[in-house]
């Protein structure tokens, strides 16, 4: 594949709120660089993807996220602080040192979709 320049992927997320997940995003520290016609663009450094008006169930809750950071306690006691669970009605799991070398929590977004948040160990 010589000469094939790929600059960046981007995950389409699906949303059963469009207003409601694009507030989650915002909430927790993503920063909504542009949104047109369904779709809006989130980022933070150099990180991003793409939360669409879409939902279908099945898929929601079968979708998952990884994000990899160098302070995984860092961003979770963040989540924490945030009271996205009485915010938002989300779930976030514990944080924990995973047997493949990751220090690593979870949470989900309102349409159900699973972020893993990890650090590499």
């Amino acid at each position: 594949m010589e000469n094939l320049n790929t600059v960046e992927i981007k995950s389409f997320v699906p949303s059963r709120d469009f207003e409601i997940s694009k507030r989650f995003y915002r909430f927790i520290g993503f920063e909504m660089a542009s949104e047109f016609e369904g779709v809006a663009y989130f980022k933070s450094g150099s990180c991003s993807f793409l939360l669409q008006d879409f939902y279908e169930p099945v898929h929601s809750n079968n979708f998952m996220m990884h994000l990899l950071v160098e302070d995984a306690q860092h961003w979770y006691e963040h989540i924490l602080e945030l009271k996205i669970v009485e915010e938002f009605g989300v779930r976030v799991t514990e944080l924990v040192e995973q047997p493949w070398g990751m220090l690593e929590f979870c949470f989900t977004d309102p349409s159900g979709v699973l972020w893993r948040v990890a650090e590499n160990k």
